[in-house]
């Protein structure tokens, strides 16, 4: 960004010096206070000339960094089910779920480029598609999201411990949040450090899974067996098949709305394509790996009565124990390290929550981020505790609810780049620049981040994912909603809502962008 584009000069916290300015000094104890400023190209390209910045060696860490949040049990839980929860043979449940989860690896991948273009977290770019009032709410669903993911981890977490050492499931919820919580305040540098590190033993802990799954593997034909049994009709089989389909694009796609937040550090020279590769591969590879292993185990244990008890006794953390148990106490131990891959999942779950908080309103930004992430660990610890006897119905209610609103995100985000962003039509957002050269060199105007006077007012992405949730509405396959369209499919409908909600969305959005560049933004 040249000179002619005035850096925005807002000061969060100057109104609040006072009553906050003890939060602050820990920035010097190393707790990182840095929330949803923005990082400038300057202060990026001085980093880029110290060895711990250096380009390769991030590219290493956030590697690193997505292997041991996507490469664990958090990512494994969810392919436990399309058999025991679904009725899938075992074909099907590969078919659908390496398909689903590599589709919803493009959504992050792709929103990961704006954080070294921008230098601002992924809801933080937002604002210059759904305005500065519109990302509010943008926030709040990021924020329930990751909520709901740290539930899922920490219910799984505690039926791990309970399965392997006898301690009580509340036990297994507190450990997993509070080591969560001592990383994430921190802050991302040693978030990447931490795991990074981790990365390694979680993948060997996976292989090792691989080899004590596939020791009983002779269950998987019975499996097949009494899937055929139950004498699904085509069509019933391609809703159920619809309907994990949804499970798994949510597992990935969901990482969407946190892509950018772990990139800001990188030069917005930086290649798009070597950005957006790490990302995808950092992520589709270990969720691939973990997602087969989990669709054998589950099958396994659907044609297997010994595991099938675990299951309705013990739940998923039951599964993950037994397989291990003929290794004793060296199994004991391969579960306590795939029991930390659910902290790392956590650890990303508290950082980027805590800076989607900061968004909500502007006096909650003067406070450091670190103070929010314990809010969203109090949050998420609290509501563990409370569901943590329906781990299955969590998943299955609440993660395809997470796939919704990505698509309406990503089908917005897509066209304002591609359509209204591109050379052709950047002189529509002169409402941004100072100056039409300023409109002809730059995509984005990124130092007005924090400009409402400067930005988009986001009534066309707000009416847009209006439009779209009506595509939710009427193709979810939810036990509390069974939409018109996705009822039609076979006996227990088929949920194909991401599929209509970025349809939807993205059919109405052009029109209403049109409209509102036309009229309101003059």
């Amino acid at each position: 960004m040249t000179d002619k584009v005035e850096e925005c000069t807002s000061d969060y916290r100057e109104p609040y010096v006072k009553p906050v300015n003890w939060l602050h000094k820990l920035d010097k104890l190393g707790v990182e206070v840095r929330g949803i400023e923005r990082v400038s190209p300057e202060e990026r390209e001085l980093m880029k000339h110290s060895k711990k910045y250096a380009i390769a060696r991030q590219f290493v860490d956030i590697f690193g960094l997505w292997f041991a949040a996507c490469g664990g049990l958090t990512s494994m839980s969810s392919f436990f089910l399309p058999t025991l929860l679904f009725g899938l043979n075992l074909r099907d449940a590969l078919i659908s779920g390496i398909i689903s989860l590599n589709f919803g690896c493009l959504v992050p991948a792709y929103c990961s480029i704006m954080g070294p273009k921008s230098g601002c977290r992924q809801i933080v770019s937002a604002r210059f598609v759904f305005g500065f009032w519109g990302v509010k709410l943008v926030a709040i669903v990021c924020v329930v999201g990751l909520v709901g993911w740290s539930v899922v981890n920490c219910v799984l977490g505690g039926q791990i411990l309970a399965a392997s050492f006898g301690v009580s499931l509340d036990v297994g919820i507190v450990v997993a949040a509070v080591c969560a919580l001592v990383i994430s305040i921190f802050g991302i540098k040693v978030l990447l450090r931490f795991q990074t590190a981790f990365s390694i033993p979680i993948t060997i802990a996976n292989i090792l899974f691989y080899i004590v799954v596939l020791k009983n593997a002779k269950y998987i034909e019975p499996s097949n067996e009494l899937i055929a049994e139950q004498g699904y009709s085509s069509l019933t089989s391609r809703g159920n098949w619809l309907s994990f389909f949804t499970i798994g694009f949510s597992v990935t796609a969901t990482w969407g709305g946190a892509g950018a937040d772990y990139y800001i550090h990188i030069p917005e020279n930086t290649p798009s394509w070597q950005v957006f590769t790490v990302t995808f591969l950092g992520i589709a590879v270990p969720t691939t790996l973990v997602a087969v292993v989990g669709i054998y185990c589950g099958a396994i244990a659907y044609g297997n009565p010994a595991w099938t008890d675990v299951y309705n006794t013990q739940g998923v953390g039951g599964l993950i124990n037994v397989p291990f148990e003929p290794w004793g106490r060296f199994g004991k131990f391969v579960v306590v390290v795939l029991y930390i891959s659910l902290i790392c999942n956590n650890i990303m779950n508290s950082y980027s929550g805590g800076v989607d908080l900061q968004l909500i309103d502007r006096r909650m930004a003067r406070i450091p981020r670190w103070c929010y992430a314990i809010l969203v660990t109090a949050i998420y610890l609290i509501l563990s505790l409370l569901g943590k006897n329906k781990f299955s119905a969590i998943i299955s209610n609440f993660l395809p609810m997470l796939g919704y609103w990505i698509s309406i995100y990503i089908a917005i985000l897509l066209e304002e780049n591609l359509i209204f962003r591109a050379p052709a039509t950047r002189h529509l957002h002169s409402r941004e620049f100072e100056d039409d050269r300023d409109v002809e060199s730059y995509s984005y105007n990124w130092p007005v981040w924090d400009d409402p006077t400067r930005i988009t007012y986001g009534l066309a992405a707000m009416g847009a994912f209006a439009v779209g949730a009506v595509g939710a509405v009427v193709g979810m396959n939810q036990v509390y909603w069974q939409g018109p369209i996705a009822r039609q499919i076979g006996d227990y409908g088929g949920d194909i809502g991401f599929f209509l909600c970025f349809g939807f969305a993205g059919v109405a959005y052009p029109l209403l962008r049109f409209l509102e560049l036309k009229y309101l933004q003059k």
